[in-house]
C-alpha cells in the first residue's frame, strides 16, 4: 500500500489541477457536448462522442483527485532534518564505479513526469532513510544487492518543485 505522504509543493500542484480541470476544462468541455449535441444525430457526430468521453475522463479525474487530496499528510520542511535523509530531502549518492544519482524523495503522487523523483515508497528511498552524509546505503535489487554512499543531502525551505502545468 502507497504511503499517503505528500510535500507541501505536491500538494498544491494536485490542488491546482483538480481547481483547473473543475473551473476551466470542464465548462469548456460541457459547452462542446452541448453544442455538438444540438447539431442533431449523435451517434455519428465525431465531436460529441469525443467530448462526451473527454468529460468523463475529467470526471473520474476530478473525483480520485477529491478524494486523495482528502486521504493525503502534508510533510512540511523543518530545519531539524538538517543532516539526515528525510521525506523532502534531495539525495546525491555515488557507487565504487563513481556514478550518481540525485534525487528528491517524495510522495506517490509527485513522480509522474519527474525523471529526478522517487517515491518514498521505492527500496532505493527505503535504504536512505535516516542516513547521514557517507553512510553506506544498500539496496537489494534482484541481481543482488547495490552499494551506495551517501554524498550530499539538501533541503529547500522554500519549495521550488514544478508545479501543475496546463496541458
Amino acid at each position: 500500500m502507497a504511503t499517503n505522504l505528500i510535500t507541501e509543493a505536491g500538494y498544491q500542484s494536485l490542488k491546482d489541477e483538480l481547481d483547473w480541470l473543475w473551473r476551466e476544462e470542464r465548462p469548456e468541455i460541457t459547452r462542446k457536448v452541448t453544442w455538438a449535441a444540438s447539431l442533431g444525430d449523435r451517434s455519428e457526430n465525431a465531436d460529441y462522442q469525443y467530448n462526451k468521453k473527454r468529460l468523463r475522463e475529467i470526471d473520474r479525474r476530478v473525483r480520485y483527485l477529491r478524494k486523495r487530496i482528502e486521504d493525503l499528510r502534508v510533510v512540511p520542511y523543518s530545519p531539524t532534518q538538517e543532516g539526515k535523509v528525510f521525506f523532502g530531502a534531495w539525495v546525491t549518492i555515488v557507487n565504487d564505479d563513481d556514478e550518481s544519482k540525485k534525487f528528491r524523495i517524495v510522495g506517490g503522487d509527485e513522480i509522474y513526469d519527474k525523471k529526478d523523483f522517487i517515491s518514498i515508497d521505492s527500496p532505493m528511498a527505503r535504504a536512505c532513510i535516516g542516513k547521514n552524509v557517507g553512510d553506506e546505503v544498500v539496496v537489494r535489487t534482484p541481481t543482488g544487492d547495490a552499494y551506495w554512499e551517501v554524498s550530499e543531502i539538501e533541503y529547500s525551505s522554500v519549495e521550488v518543485a514544478p508545479r501543475f502545468s496546463k496541458p
